[in-house]
């Protein structure tokens, strides 16, 4: 791996908003963007934890609308590339017309991993506009790898510069991330690319399994700030790559300032890997669950690793939440039979 190049792509003011509830102020969002800029980081995303649009009473309301935290990152850029993440569903096509004229770089247009058809519109919107779209697929580890080598093909015809596999629940380990990225990297003429999360505590171990097969773009937050039990932590992966001989656009010493500032803005919320993580993982459920499953099962008395169990055979994925409530009832029935 060594001399090897990979773009990092840094969505602590988006993934990291979950940590803070989708709070993140104005401030916090110009002053990270000035030292995102001033480190070289490739890319920042910007906006609501779930994406453009997403601000709602299901999900969580921002304290900023996506304009307002979209306006104040694009005046602290130059070099570094402004990126947004869209979930068909969430966000509308309207929200992609707003982010082009706020002036986003970079598409992150996320879908199930079985079901990147629903991005095919907004893919092409993007690219009618000459900008940058990636293609995510979200929750991968649940796709077989005939499925996910499928759909990343299936996006790439749509047009996407580049394929972002999502470890939505930090569940896949290393050699089958290896192997995954070594099948997508023989097949596509695009970029690859990785987005991990720690819930078994290896998401550093992944991302290098990732670029050892290939993969030229890896997510990380500063602090490891994301949903859950975070994701990949920006300042222990560059230290790592700068060990392994991988080239990047920034330094360890040079994203320093972004882990102090990280720590500034949602100080008290910091992510670990906790049991609940831990099940989360082993279980392949969405890293963002663990706060839900933890106080349903309270609220139910129920036991929240049977109930943990339970989600992952209903395949559950981000926005079925009322589900998580009607398996609590069915447990708290059986219990009281």
């Amino acid at each position: 791996m060594h001399n090897r190049s990979v773009k990092i792509s840094d969505p602590s003011l988006r993934d990291g908003n979950h940590a803070v509830g989708h709070q993140l102020k104005s401030g916090d969002i110009r002053k990270y963007a000035a030292a995102a800029e001033k480190a070289g980081i490739d890319i920042i995303e910007v906006g609501h934890g779930n994406g453009l649009g997403a601000s709602s009473s299901l999900l969580g309301h921002s304290l900023l609308n996506d304009r307002e935290m979209l306006e104040v990152a694009r005046s602290e850029l130059c070099r570094t590339k402004l990126g947004v993440h869209f979930i068909p569903g969430f966000g509308r096509a309207t929200d992609i017309d707003d982010a082009i004229a706020q002036g986003v770089d970079i598409f992150r247009i996320a879908s199930h991993v079985t079901e990147s058809n629903v991005s095919r519109r907004y893919v092409e919107k993007v690219k009618e506009a000459n900008k940058v779209a990636y293609g995510v697929l979200m929750m991968a580890h649940m796709a077989t790898d005939n499925q996910l080598l499928e759909q990343a093909k299936l996006l790439e015809s749509y047009g996407v510069d580049a394929i972002i596999y999502m470890d939505s629940a930090g569940s896949t380990l290393p050699h089958d991330i290896q192997n995954k990225f070594m099948l997508l990297n023989a097949e596509l003429n695009i970029e690859t690319g990785f987005h991990g999360h720690n819930n078994l505590g290896l998401a550093i171990a992944n991302s290098i399994a990732a670029v050892g097969a290939g993969a030229t773009i890896v997510d990380a937050c500063a602090r490891g700030f994301g949903a859950g039990a975070g994701n990949t932590q920006l300042e222990s992966l560059i230290a790592v790559f700068e060990k392994l001989g991988i080239k990047t656009s920034t330094s360890f010493r040079a994203v320093v300032a972004l882990s102090e500032q990280a720590e500034e803005m949602v100080s008290g919320n910091e992510p670990s890997v906790t049991c609940d993580s831990i099940a989360s993982g082993m279980h392949g459920l969405f890293s963002g669950y663990s706060r839900h499953v933890k106080m349903i099962a309270n609220d139910y008395k129920v036991d929240r690793y049977e109930l943990y169990e339970r989600l992952a055979s209903r395949k559950l994925v981000a926005g079925q939440e009322d589900i998580i409530i009607e398996e609590a009832k069915i447990l708290a029935k059986n219990v009281c039979a």
